[in-house]
């Protein structure tokens, strides 16, 4: 295979798409804000639903819809004419895709939200289409060319219906203030989970602490039992002063059972709280050369609550 010809085949096509997303983003009208209305208003669900690759674009669809706030499930047409019209109800709304919209395999479903006054947006390229005439509110896509050269490959088409889904999601997420904290809650694993996870979701609790004025025998002696590698050092109040790491330990070997914590210790130590994520922990760490970080109480920032550690962070998936 010649790789010029293949990247110059993969950059045109690539061009050709983003044009169309292009000729989308300046076709949007009043429509899409009526569609918006219409999915934030309905009581029940989303049902999204489309053939062949508009199936599968509306499965994506759909999963967007239900981890950004707006419940939704995917319909598969042709099932839905045998038994799973039950999954739609009145007070859901029904986005139902096809750029043709002509798909054959639509047609009792379409019939069913005519029957039960159930609310049917339509995406669609084609303004006379039957879906499009029998629908409330229409979703216009712009005149494209297919990317494949013969203009039979779903890709170009594809393309711009999943943005007009994006589109729809993010706008509704944005009305409902969807935040961050919202999105970890429907993505506890994998990757999304971790970088959301927050401190307090990876800490220790009773972090290993010891007062300031104590001997460093027995700052050892809490280091070695907690198996955390640093010990924190507070005053009379219980105020977080200062940490003992192993580095402290090294600069001051010599006559170090003599000393006491206030001596060896790293003052003014890098803290975090449980409420940050867990991100921002692995970023204060790395940024400053440590392992460890106490995590202080949220409201005076001066009591340790718990510890976190950079192989905590590790296993959780954000290192």
């Amino acid at each position: 295979m010649n790789e010029k010809t293949i990247l110059a085949t993969a950059a045109r096509v690539i061009r050709h798409e983003a044009a169309a997303l292009n000729d989308l983003a300046q076709s949007l009208d009043h429509e899409v804000a009526r569609a918006a209305q219409a999915l934030l208003n309905a009581k029940g669900r989303v049902i999204v639903t489309g053939i062949g690759k508009s199936g599968h674009i509306a499965r994506k669809i759909a999963a967007t819809f239900s981890s950004t706030g707006t419940p939704a499930h995917f319909v598969h047409p042709a099932e839905a004419s045998h038994g799973d019209l039950g999954m739609v109800a009145q007070g859901d709304v029904v986005l139902a895709i096809s750029f043709s919209g002509e798909a054959p395999e639509l047609s009792d479903l379409i019939a069913y939200t005519r029957r039960f006054d159930i609310p049917l947006i339509a995406l669609s390229g084609k303004k006379d289409s039957a879906l499009v005439r029998q629908s409330d509110i229409t979703l216009l896509l712009p005149t494209i060319t297919e990317a494949c050269g013969t203009g039979v490959v779903p890709t170009t088409s594809t393309t711009v219906t999943l943005a007009m889904g994006d589109a729809l999601a993010v706008a509704l997420m944005e009305h409902r203030e969807f935040t961050a904290e919202n999105f970890r809650e429907f993505h506890p694993g994998g990757k999304l989970g971790a970088k959301l996870a927050r401190v307090g979701d990876l800490m220790h609790d009773n972090p290993p602490l010891v007062d300031q004025g104590a001997h460093m025998s027995e700052a050892l002696l809490v280091m070695t039992q907690s198996g955390f590698g640093v010990v924190g050092a507070v005053d009379e109040k219980g105020a977080l002063v200062g940490i003992v790491t192993d580095g402290d330990l090294r600069r001051h070997l010599d006559g170090l059972l003599e000393k006491r914590v206030c001596d060896v210790m790293t003052r003014n130590p890098k803290t975090i709280t449980a409420g940050r994520l867990a991100a921002e922990a692995v970023a204060l760490m790395n940024g400053n050369n440590i392992t460890a970080l106490l995590v202080t109480d949220g409201e005076t920032g001066t009591r340790a609550q718990g510890i976190l550690r950079i192989h905590d962070c590790m296993r959780a998936g954000l290192v």
